[in-house]
């Protein structure tokens, strides 16, 4: 396995696919196995090694990954596939904001697609969390642009840290949820339910 996930991190460098940063993953899987979590819904799979990586932490863990690229769809079954892990992790083909989930909740969620959606990926899925669950978000200092967004010079890339900031905003000022930010790879977040036993 560990001669794959070499294999993934080249591709992803060589295709320009994003994918989590090795401190941040290995923080998440920490607490996968320290807090037993067994369900988890990630949105965005891009390649699948995130969810390899989360469903190699600890034993009977289950992941639903959800992809809206075609290519890398293919990719991250492959992938999995050669993980011998295709029983551990579902991958979904569709937009994230038009899957439709019911009867299901999940230990931990993690959100790490379409930096534009992060908002609306939080209020669609919140409401698919367990008791005692965690929301999960990469990628929020986005390669160090947060807070610096005047010294950008792309129109397109200074729009995604704006709203990277105002996600940032909505879960500080968020009334429901408690978040504790993570300075690990290229940030994180860690949003539970406030009121809830510990």
């Amino acid at each position: 396995m560990k001669e794959l996930l070499l294999e993934m991190e080249q591709y992803a460098k060589e295709k320009n696919v994003p994918i989590i940063e090795k401190e941040s993953i290995a923080y998440i899987m920490k607490y996968i196995k320290a807090n037993n979590v067994k369900n988890i819904l990630e949105i965005g799979s891009a390649i699948g090694y995130s969810a390899i990586l989360m469903a190699s932490a600890s034993r009977d863990v289950k992941v639903t990954t959800i992809e809206r690229d075609e290519i890398r769809y293919m990719e991250a079954l492959k992938n999995i596939k050669r993980c011998g892990l295709d029983k551990e992790i579902n991958v979904v083909f569709q937009d994230a904001l038009d899957v439709n989930l019911t009867g299901v909740s999940y230990d931990l969620i993690f959100i790490d697609a379409a930096k534009g959606q992060y908002k609306k990926f939080f209020e669609k899925f919140q409401y698919f969390l367990a008791p005692g669950g965690v929301i999960v978000t990469d990628n929020l200092k986005f390669h160090g642009y947060v807070g610096k967004k005047e010294k950008i010079e792309s129109k397109n890339l200074r729009g995604i840290v704006e709203k990277i900031e105002m996600y940032i905003d909505f879960l500080k000022e968020n009334e429901e949820f408690d978040t504790e930010f993570i300075d690990v790879g290229d940030g994180i977040s860690f949003s539970k339910r406030k009121n809830e036993n510990k």
